[in-house]
């Protein structure tokens, strides 16, 4: 059994990502960390928990424009209770039960950081929740992503106290949390909040985080599986390669415009389909003359031939994604914080840390940047089934009775419904701003929507992506046997043998029912076509 051990400052997105998608992942709490919970807490306790102390916001004050009511030490305990009730307000579906991992972790190693002062019994609860399995239930609508994820965390707190009313699936069903949490063996099954632990638990945008970790991987598996869809194409379309020559991409130096040129190339290197000769061959639907010489086709369209240069900034956008997730996975984004002192001793600092305008603005980044992939893609999709765009690839990749069997053109049109979504949702939100709570909270970053709407988009691109992939092997498929001799690259080969081996009937008349759509997302959401490939070649992206 695999045990993670996070401290506040060393947990990778690779490792959220793991264990929110990987339950048999446990995770525990460093003793380094544990030490320095409790040294703070017991300051805490031992100096501040009298009615005299300094007034410190949400510790012993109200919250929002009730900051400079005190709250007396007989109430406190009630406080968090109360506290819990007011923010739990959000609605809608819920959220994945993977996106709940996600979240109990990264509130965990924010804890773990010490600087948000909860109870160290706090992160234990959340801890034996994740490696029992219980996922609190957390409505995705109704945090606008600036006093953090309010809303949604309010129902992950009230879940780890166990509450009555609060939902969580256990063991694929959806239950009371006192009933999980009773069946799980966790005691005790009422979980008392004492100061600064509720706050510390609803503070901070943590799901907006752990939606786009998720988002975030999913696009960069997504863009590699782009780049091989991308490859497929341009074999069943004998492309012109110059475009990729690396002379090219030198003069223009960007990173990701470059690399996405040599990924091609690996992926194509010994490929003769993409040859001179190879187009030389007049395929019956092609539309050419032939009284004349067939000339070189010099160049090719702009999906095809710049799509260096429109993966490349997607490759440089998710690595400036990735370097935002990185830092908000360790870091503390509570409301107010506790530091130590020179001599000994804490001190309690209020801030913003709780603000989720670098998630905002990244996951608008990011939904922009797959919304862009999916467009070039279904450009390419359409592409493939039109002979005068084709360079003679059956009409609508038609095979059977002509006129009985219809080929694939509303396969293409519900990519571009997908398209046309996407384009949609990638419209900015980071840059939408209501006051709310009295104009005490005057700007917010609406993180969450923007982390939701990102993650739709790369769900959507990756049905692009994959029917991409698939559509181009049913294009080799039917001119295989018109291009004798000539042989695909390395890197297509396998991708093009994997998709052939699991839909080894794709060319049975108009067989495209939902089963094939969804096989062709699965490409993607599985990496199989991607992991048959690293087989052959190694890692590409």
């Amino acid at each position: 059994m695999t045990t993670t051990l996070i401290d506040g400052f060393n947990l990778s997105a690779e490792q959220v990502v793991a264990i929110a998608r990987d339950p048999s992942i446990k995770v525990g709490l460093a003793d380094s960390a544990r030490a320095a919970l409790k040294e703070s807490r017991d300051y805490i306790e031992a100096t501040w928990m009298h009615d005299e102390a300094p007034m410190m916001y949400s510790f012993n004050t109200g919250v929002g424009l009730l900051k400079d009511t005190r709250i007396k030490v007989e109430h406190i305990e009630l406080f968090q209770t109360q506290m819990i009730m007011a923010h739990a307000a959000g609605m809608g579906e819920p959220f994945s039960e993977e996106v709940s991992r996600a979240t109990m972790l990264l509130r965990a190693n924010a804890f773990a950081s010490n600087y948000s002062a909860p109870r160290v019994e706090v992160l234990d609860r959340l801890l034996a929740f994740l490696n029992a399995g219980i996922h609190p239930v957390m409505p995705q609508k109704g945090s606008v992503g600036a006093s953090g994820d309010l809303a949604p965390l309010a129902y992950l707190a009230a879940a780890i106290t166990g509450f009555d009313k609060a939902e969580v699936i256990y063991q694929g069903r959806r239950m009371s949390a006192p009933e999980a949490i009773a069946s799980a063996g966790i005691t005790p099954v009422k979980f008392d909040l004492k100061a600064k632990d509720a706050s510390a638990l609803i503070n901070g945008c943590t799901v907006s985080l752990a939606v786009a970790a998720l988002a975030a991987k999913d696009a960069r598996d997504l863009l590699a599986d782009a780049c091989l869809s991308l490859g497929l194409t341009l074999e069943a379309l004998r492309a012109e390669m110059s475009g990729f020559d690396d002379r090219i991409h030198k003069a223009r130096p960007h990173p990701g415009q470059i690399k996405t040129a040599a990924i091609i190339r690996d992926l194509l290197k010994g490929s003769t389909r993409t040859s001179h000769e190879a187009r030389a061959v007049q395929l019956p639907e092609e539309l050419r003359r032939t009284d004349i010489p067939y000339t070189p086709r010099i160049q090719d369209v702009y999906s095809l031939r710049c799509a260096p240069q429109v993966y490349g900034p997607v490759f440089d956008a998710l690595d400036y994604v990735d370097t935002i997730i990185g830092n908000e996975i360790n870091s503390a984004t509570d409301n107010p914080l506790i530091f130590g002192k020179e001599g000994g001793g804490f001190e309690i600092i209020s801030g913003g840390n709780f603000h989720g305008q670098y998630l905002a603005q990244a996951m608008d980044l990011l939904a922009m940047a797959v919304t862009d992939l999916g467009s070039i893609c279904e450009r390419r999709i359409a592409r493939l089934i039109d002979p005068t765009l084709s360079w003679g690839l059956p009409r609508n990749l038609m095979t059977g009775i002509r006129g009985v069997n219809t080929g694939y053109p509303v396969v293409q049109c519900s990519m571009s419904a997908l398209v046309m979504e996407n384009r949609t949702l990638c419209m900015p939100g980071s840059v939408d701003s209501i006051p709310a709570k009295g104009n005490s909270e005057d700007h917010i970053s609406n993180s969450t929507w923007c982390a939701r709407k990102a993650a739709t988009v790369v769900a959507n691109t990756q049905y692009i992506v994959g029917v991409e992939m698939l559509m181009a092997a049913q294009g080799l498929t039917m001119t295989e046997a018109l291009l004798p001799g000539f042989v695909l690259g390395q890197g297509t080969q396998a991708a093009y043998e994997e998709i052939r081996r699991q839909i080894p009937a794709c060319l049975d008349g108009d067989r495209w029912f939902h089963d094939d759509i969804a096989t062709a997302r699965s490409f993607v959401t599985t990496g199989s076509v991607r992991a048959a490939v690293e087989r052959k070649i190694g890692s590409f992206a």
